[in-house]
C-alpha cells in the first residue's frame, strides 16, 4: 500500500490548489482570470501556465475536476512521474497550440488538461498495446466516450482547449510508446 499515499497526495493537492485558487478568484470578482490564454498577444503568453489552474467560476471547476481526478488517477497508474511528465507535456503543448490557433477571447480551465489524459489513457492502448492499457482504455471508452463530442465546435467552450490537450495526451503517448517508467 505504499504506492498509493504519494499518489492520493498528488492528487489531492492538485484539487487542493484548484480549490483555493477558486475561493480566491471568486472573492476577487474574478480578476485571476486576466492569467487565460489570450491568443497571438504577448500579454496572454503566460495564460499558457496560469489558464488551467484558472476557471470561470465554481460550476466550472466542479464539472473540470471530477474527470481531472479520476483520469489522473489512472494515468498515475503507471506512475506519478510518468502523469507529471504527461501533464507538462500536455499542459504546454495545449496551451502553446490554443495561444497559436485558437480564436480571439480568453481561454481558461482545466479542460485541456482532462482531455489530454483522456487522450493519453486511449493513446496508451494504442502504442503500448498490453493488457493492462487496453482495460483503462476500456474503462476511459465507457464513461467517457461521448467526450468526442467536446472536440467538435462550439460557441460556449474552448474546444481549441479540449482539441489541444486530447492531440497532445495521444502525442505524449506515441512518444513515450512501449517504455514503461517505475
Amino acid at each position: 500500500m505504499a504506492w498509493l499515499a504519494p499518489r492520493l497526495c498528488l492528487l489531492a493537492g492538485i484539487a487542493a490548489l484548484m480549490l483555493a485558487l477558486q475561493s480566491v478568484n471568486s472573492v476577487s470578482g474574478y480578476d485571476l482570470n486576466a492569467w487565460g490564454v489570450l491568443p497571438r498577444h504577448a500579454g496572454g503568453l503566460p495564460g499558457i501556465l496560469f489558464a488551467p489552474w484558472l476557471h470561470a467560476g465554481w460550476w466550472h471547476l466542479l464539472n473540470n475536476l471530477p474527470g481531472l481526478l479520476l483520469l489522473g488517477w489512472l494515468a498515475m497508474l503507471d506512475s506519478p512521474r510518468r502523469f507529471l511528465g504527461a501533464s507538462a507535456f500536455i499542459l504546454l503543448g495545449s496551451g502553446l497550440l490554443v495561444w497559436l490557433l485558437a480564436r480571439p477571447g480568453l481561454h481558461l480551465g482545466s479542460s485541456g488538461w482532462v482531455f489530454g489524459l483522456w487522450g493519453l489513457l486511449l493513446g496508451r492502448a494504442w502504442f503500448q498495446r498490453s493488457l493492462d492499457s487496453l482495460l483503462i482504455a476500456a474503462l476511459v471508452l465507457m464513461y467517457y466516450g461521448s467526450w468526442w463530442l467536446g472536440l467538435l465546435p462550439s460557441q460556449d467552450i474552448s474546444f481549441e482547449y479540449h482539441l489541444a490537450g486530447a492531440f497532445c495526451g495521444v502525442l505524449y503517448a506515441a512518444v513515450t510508446g512501449n517504455s514503461r517508467s517505475d
